[in-house]
């Protein structure tokens, strides 16, 4: 099995192919200033070029962990969510709070889709 490694990093890789499935690394919005509703859409975003660059589509998406640096911040982001995630085909996901590398971070997304 071929395992493609993209968008490289000093200590990642942010996209992983191995056939017939794509993991991601944390995705995380690039402007910490906005609210969680604008950080989560940022990282859909990135979300959504890493999966094209590897064929695959948000309505591939098989699995999903979602760290808030606040849980009470769920019903926000649950709006940005429920705007960008393919309602025909909801993955199963996790939604937990957890404490960010970044204080200012306040949404970290990562997935498993597959490509067929």
């Amino acid at each position: 099995m071929a395992i493609i490694r993209r968008e490289l990093e000093p200590i990642l890789a942010n996209v992983v192919e191995a056939a017939p499935f794509v993991f991601t690394a944390g995705a995380i919005a690039d402007d910490l200033t906005l609210d969680v509703a604008g950080q989560a859409r940022e990282a859909f975003r990135d979300l959504d070029k890493f999966l094209g660059l590897c064929g695959s589509s948000k309505s591939r998406i098989l699995s999903c962990v979602i760290w808030l640096s606040d849980i009470r911040l769920r019903d926000q982001m649950n709006k940005a969510w429920l705007e960008w995630v393919d309602p025909q085909n909801l993955p199963v996901r996790a939604c937990v709070e957890g404490k960010m590398a970044d204080a200012e971070c306040l949404f970290e997304i990562q997935i498993v889709a597959s490509k067929d």
